[in-house]
């Protein structure tokens, strides 16, 4: 099992409430999301058809690709609705104070 490195993306008072705050490490677009008080973290490119999730609008913890509509859930990965059909990749988070940290493995 490899371990990850923790590392600092954002500050809670960063990411709207029930919104998402696009985030890059190395290049690599993550969106970090505010799902009632609890963050969460997930790719931010839709597994459809690579655009922005965190354009993109969020009920509870499902968010809605701005482009064609596939549905995600936030804290899982999941496909809620077609035309997407694979999950979306996403990360171990911890808060402290008012930081967000990712897991991210090597």
């Amino acid at each position: 099992m490899a371990v990850g490195n923790w590392v600092k993306v954002a500050n809670v008072s960063d990411v709207p409430d029930e919104a998402g705050y696009r985030v890059e490490i190395d290049g690599y677009p993550v969106a970090i999301w505010n799902v009632g008080g609890e963050i969460c973290a997930t790719q931010d490119s839709c597994t459809h058809e690579e655009t922005s999730l965190s354009d993109g609008d969020l009920w509870d913890d499902v968010v809605e690709c701005p482009l064609h509509g596939a549905q995600f859930n936030v804290r899982t990965g999941a496909v809620l609705s077609l035309p997407a059909i694979f999950p979306l990749k996403t990360f171990p988070v911890k808060v402290e104070d008012d930081a967000i940290y990712l897991e991210l493995k090597d």
